[in-house]
């Protein structure tokens, strides 16, 4: 076995906007990959259109950069715990992690879990107190809140003398004293290179490569992505293919890339430590392993925890269904649920009993709504039922998925946000206030009571409140209603297109969904009631006009605005007897039996059901 030496494999860990995202930006203008006349736009690893317009990193990636005789392998992670199932799988490729905390937030929900996957890796953390140059910035404090949770993730004394490094990634410094910012990243570098350890190898063992990130390329077909863990690849290589089930295939390695920088580059052979791409071998999936075709050895499946939400995804069957979309069939919804099984590995998807209906599981609201989000942007038509929690039994008791919930709020706001979550199921456990104002309240919540809250509690705390939340456990089931809607919804009674004169009509009874104009169909979804019971209405009637002078022609009448409802404000608002309505322009909600007295019967027949139990 020898070391190699100038070889650092890391991956960047944190919360969600804690800046790891603008980190790896500096480190990579600064480490000269970049021409001096090269326009380079922020976030460069955030490629994805969706990442771009919403300010979070959803897939991990990976880039490459020299620093003085070293090639330092950078893989950027998601912050938020949806996609959790990112972070985990990368663990195999590093040998250490740079966990990012920002200098005034300090420890966060997601923290606690991409620093507890990394340790149980064993893996040589760095911790960077970033946004050093907030003027609430408390990096004693901070240092203090992540030393106490790597001793309650029981982290081995090696790994409890993590070095720190105090950067702002916003203006590219960094230095080892929290007083005074250096005018690079140059310490960053310098603790890498001497903290994180360099791979072994030993060119006489059989091949093992686990592929764990997939890209497409529209040449060179799928692209696996991983960590040589043993041996030596070659391009042109025949290999083993050792299946996730336990099978095996041979194959050929036809091209083999290195990176640097954001680019990858053609390479004759890579050994052990050596984090490249490989491209010809066609149906290659996430976790499984390539070997030596003479000694074929499958490395460990990759362990991903389960998922804690599940909806059902349906083929769109309302009166306007085909009308904008260009995929609509079963078909072509079961294809794409299962080709993203391929790269998501933290998703599952299972067929029922109607070749219509398929229940996709995942990790809550975001990991969904960005797969529903990639889907209709891509020309998918579907329904989808409200979120459900996936409820399992230990040892004959019924267990439920926990969230441990963080809540920054004014203190002004405090008691109803407190008054709120207590109906919901929540047990605070933690209240820190930072004497400026602002309260951080620590939760333990029923996954259930955080359904369509997110909505609810941007009104309570009139934008100012932030809220943040992880998977925490699996605790026992606890009774009663946790969580849901309180009120009622307008449903309309009739097929047709919106008018001014119909919204006035039927203002007073709630807050509307949609604007004059909008083609609406009869059990479609178009406002809230101001009530807790459903009410129907037609707001598609038009004023009788007739050849006589109104004395009120000239009054001025002002319409409300409407709530315009965003795809995860949808998916929360739902209620169990309601669909929402996905086209590529179009997201409506609507109850499932469209007829009014079609849903009459059944609440009848529901009501003489629960009565006879």
């Amino acid at each position: 076995m020898h070391t190699r030496n100038h070889i650092r494999n890391i991956a960047i860990i944190a919360h969600v906007d804690h800046g790891k995202t603008t980190l790896v930006d500096k480190l990579l203008q600064q480490s000269g990959i970049y021409r001096d006349n090269e326009t380079v736009q922020d976030r460069v690893m955030d490629s994805n259109d969706i990442e771009r317009e919403r300010g979070i990193t959803i897939l991990a990636k990976n880039t490459a950069i020299t620093y003085k005789d070293y090639l330092i392998n950078i893989v950027d992670t998601p912050g938020h715990a949806d996609f959790g199932g990112e972070v985990e799988r990368i663990m195999k490729m590093v040998d250490g992690v740079l966990l990012v905390v920002d200098a005034y937030e300090g420890c966060m929900p997601q923290t606690k879990f991409v620093l507890s996957k990394a340790l149980e890796h064993q893996l040589t953390p760095i911790v960077v107190v970033n946004k050093i140059d907030r003027p609430a910035a408390r990096p004693s404090e901070v240092i203090d809140e992540v030393l106490d949770l790597f001793i309650e993730l029981e982290a081995n004394d090696e790994q409890l003398e993590f070095p720190v490094v105090y950067a702002s990634a916003l203006n590219g410094t960094s230095s080892l004293d929290p007083e005074q910012q250096d005018s690079n990243m140059q310490a960053l570098y310098d603790t890498i290179v001497q903290h994180i350890p360099a791979p072994t190898e030993n060119v006489e063992e059989p091949l093992q490569f686990l592929v764990t990130l997939m890209d497409y390329n529209e040449y060179l077909g799928r692209v696996a992505i991983g960590r040589v863990n043993r041996g030596i690849i070659r391009q042109g290589q025949p290999v083993a293919i050792m299946t996730r089930e336990g099978g095996k295939k041979s194959a050929r390695i036809e091209k083999l890339f290195g990176f640097k920088g954001l680019n990858r580059v053609e390479i004759a052979e890579a050994g052990a430590g050596d984090i490249v791409a490989i491209a010809g071998i066609k149906d290659i999936n996430i976790g499984e392993t390539i070997a030596d075709p003479n000694q074929p050895e499958a490395l460990p499946v990759l362990k991903i925890d389960e998922p804690t939400l599940q909806m059902t995804f349906l083929v769109n069957n309302s009166p306007f269904a085909g009308r904008e979309g260009k995929w609509i069939t079963s078909r072509k919804l079961r294809e794409r649920l299962m080709k993203e099984l391929e790269t998501d590995v933290s998703l599952r998807v299972d067929e029922t009993d109607s070749p219509d209906a398929f229940i996709v599981s995942g990790r809550g609201e975001l990991h969904l709504g960005i797969l529903i989000e990639n889907m209709r942007r891509e020309g998918y038509e579907l329904q989808v039922s409200k979120p459900e929690v996936i409820v399992k039994e230990v040892d004959g008791v019924k267990m439920e998925p926990i969230e441990r919930l963080f809540i920054d709020v004014p203190e002004e706001h405090m008691g109803t946000v407190m008054e709120s979550l207590g109906s919901r199921k929540a047990e605070m456990v933690n209240m820190v206030n930072n004497g400026m104002g602002q309260v951080r309240l620590e939760f333990l919540i029923p996954a259930r009571g955080l359904i369509g809250y997110g909505t609810h509690f941007l009104t309570l705390t009139r934008g100012y409140g932030i809220m943040n939340h992880a998977f925490d456990s699996y605790g026992p089931f606890v009774g009663g209603q946790v969580g849901g809607r309180h009120q009622g919804v307008l449903v309309s009674s009739e097929n047709g297109v919106s008018t001014t004169y119909g919204i006035l009509s039927i203002e007073d009874r709630g807050i509307l969904f949609l604007e004059p104009g909008s083609e609406i169909y009869e059990g479609m979804i178009v406002g809230e009631h101001n009530r807790d019971n459903d009410i129907v209405v037609n707001i598609c009637k038009e004023k009788q006009l007739t050849n006589v002078r109104s004395a009120t022609k000239e009054d001025t009448v002002k319409m409300k605005t409407p709530r315009l409802l965003s795809l995860e404000q949808a998916l929360e608002y739902l209620n169990d007897d309601e669909y929402c309505e996905i086209t590529p322009k179009n997201i409506r909600l609507r109850k499932k039996l469209l007829n009014k007295s079609e849903r009459e019967r059944a609440e009848k027949h529901r009501k003489m059901s629960e009565t006879n139990l």
